[in-house]
C-alpha cells in the first residue's frame, strides 16, 4: 500500500513539474511578445502639429530622385497598401515613414545594384489638404483609412471608425508608428484584446499623424 501511494505521489509531483515548467514558459513566451509601452499623448497645440516632421501616408505622390541615376528616378504615388515601386525596387513600404527614412531604406536598396546611391524623396501632394490632423490606418481593417483626429481620441475610437478588424487581421501584432523629436518610432498594440475582448487596458491615446497598421494572420 505504501509503495502505491509512493508511486501515485511521485506521479502528482511529476505532472507537477511538468505544468509549472509549461506554465513558466508561456510566461517567458508572453514577455518576449511585449514591445515597448505606448507614451502617454500630450495635448499638442496647433503650432507644435505643424512642426512635427511629416509622415507619409496611402494617396500621396513622391518624387524620388536617384542622383545620376535619372533612369532609376521616378514619380509615383503611395498605394492603398502603403507601398511603392520603383525600377529595381518592388514594393518598398512608405506609408509610416518619413520621407527622410523612406529615402534612406532606398539607398539601402539600390546598394545592392549601384555604388553610393544618394536619394532624395518630396512629397508632391498628400491625399487629403488635412492629413496632419488624421490618424491613418493601414492594413486587415475592414476599412483601412483617414480618420479625422480629435482631441482625446484613442486607439477604440480609431477602430471603431473604420468598422474593427477582419477576419485575417493579426490584431495583437499590430503597430502604431510615431514620429517622436524627428525619429520614428513603433510601439505594438494588442487590437485583438481590445476589440474583440473588451479588454480596455490595451486602449490608448493617439495623436494627428500616428499610422497604426494591422498584418494579416500567419496561417
Amino acid at each position: 500500500m505504501k509503495t502505491l501511494v509512493h508511486r501515485g505521489g511521485a506521479r502528482c509531483l511529476a505532472v507537477f513539474s511538468q505544468i509549472a515548467a509549461l506554465l513558466g514558459l508561456t510566461a517567458l513566451l508572453a514577455g518576449c511578445a511585449t514591445g515597448p509601452n505606448l507614451p502617454p499623448a500630450p495635448q499638442v497645440t496647433p503650432q507644435e502639429r505643424s512642426m512635427v516632421e511629416y509622415v507619409i501616408g496611402p494617396g500621396d505622390n513622391l518624387n524620388i530622385s536617384v542622383w545620376q541615376q535619372s533612369d532609376l528616378s521616378a514619380s509615383v504615388p503611395v498605394r492603398p497598401d502603403g507601398k511603392v515601386t520603383l525600377p529595381l525596387v518592388e514594393d518598398m513600404q512608405a506609408a509610416g515613414k518619413t520621407p527622410t527614412r523612406l529615402a534612406r531604406d532606398i539607398e539601402q536598396a539600390l546598394g545592392e545594384f549601384i555604388r553610393e546611391p544618394r536619394v532624395t524623396v518630396i512629397v508632391t501632394s498628400v491625399a487629403e489638404a488635412e492629413k496632419r490632423e488624421q490618424v491613418r490606418v493601414i492594413g486587415q481593417a475592414m476599412s483601412p483609412s483617414a480618420v479625422a483626429y480629435r482631441d482625446g481620441m484613442s486607439v477604440l475610437d480609431v477602430m471603431i471608425a473604420v468598422g474593427g478588424l477582419t477576419d485575417f487581421a493579426a490584431g495583437n501584432r499590430a503597430i502604431l508608428i510615431r514620429v517622436i523629436d524627428g525619429e520614428r518610432r513603433e510601439f505594438n498594440l494588442r487590437l485583438n484584446d481590445l476589440v474583440n475582448r473588451g479588454d480596455m487596458s490595451a486602449d490608448v491615446a493617439v495623436l494627428p499623424g500616428d499610422v497604426i497598421v494591422i498584418p494579416e494572420s500567419r496561417f
